[in-house]
């Protein structure tokens, strides 16, 4: 997703919202997926869109200050 530093308050809840589902549903996958390479794939993901959440999360923290 695009950094934005211009996005409204809801705009920003909607894509925590979206990036914890990606999470919930990427390990979902993960308790299926076998071999090295789909678990290593898929961790990967899982990683980016934690590292996505947390930024979000800063950025309405960021917000809520103002």
């Amino acid at each position: 997703m695009p950094k934005d530093t211009s996005i409204s308050l809801p705009d920003l809840e909607d894509r925590i919202a979206i990036a914890r589902d990606n999470i919930r549903q990427l390990t979902e996958q993960a308790t299926g997926s076998s071999g090295a390479a789909d678990e290593e794939r898929t961790a990967n993901r899982i990683a980016e869109q934690q590292d996505e959440l947390d930024r979000l999360i800063k950025q309405r923290e960021a917000f809520a200050r103002k």
